[in-house]
């Protein structure tokens, strides 16, 4: 939350990525991306996927909303470069979140150990 009680633009940006990648096939698509180098059109990945190249742009859509992916222009394709810095941004509330549910785990450990003593 923000000091004026709305959400954090932060959280909003975790969700967006959480959500894409709750599709395999965008997660896919991701992988696909990076084994071309990162780069890649809508057709190229068609080829590789067992989706049609109308919906790998839909999903490319919905990679491009959440940041994970920018399309540019080049003749008349996008080629779309995956943006890692959600991900490693979405990486660290997880890490944050883990480590937050540790450090409860190991309070209620020693308590009830302590109890037992």
């Amino acid at each position: 939350m923000t000091e004026e009680g709305g959400r954090d633009p932060g959280e909003d940006a975790v969700s967006e990525v959480l959500s894409a990648l709750a599709d395999p096939t965008r997660r896919r698509i991701l992988d696909a991306l990076a084994a071309h180098g990162g780069r890649a059109t809508a057709t190229v990945l068609a080829l590789q996927l067992p989706v049609s190249r109308q919906a790998i742009v839909k999903h490319l859509g919905v990679l491009t909303r959440a940041g994970l992916v920018v399309g540019h222009r080049e003749g008349r394709e996008a080629r779309y470069t995956v943006l890692p810095s959600p991900l490693t941004s979405t990486a660290r509330w997880m890490d944050r979140v883990a480590s937050d549910w540790d450090s409860r785990l190991s309070a209620i450990k020693n308590l009830a150990e302590s109890d037992h003593d």
